[in-house]
């Protein structure tokens, strides 16, 4: 599992799009820089979860729908 360095706080309904590859990273687009393959491109899971770990949303696209909190 790894974690990208969010702000402190998000502001209700804010959007920060969190990329694994590499970049410069804005109020608004957070990288990783990494270089192998993060995500499976068939089905995968992204949670976000809150600085003491507590999940707070997830999304799941393909065919795997289970339920990683």
């Amino acid at each position: 599992m790894s974690s990208a360095p969010l702000p402190d706080r998000l502001n209700g309904r804010a959007t920060v799009r969190i990329h694994t590859g590499f970049g410069r990273d804005t109020r608004t687009d957070l990288y990783q820089d990494r270089y192998p393959y993060v995500w499976n491109n068939r089905a995968d899971t992204a949670t976000l979860r809150n600085d003491r770990g507590r999940f707070i949303d997830d999304y799941t696209w393909g065919r795997h729908r289970g339920n990683r909190r």
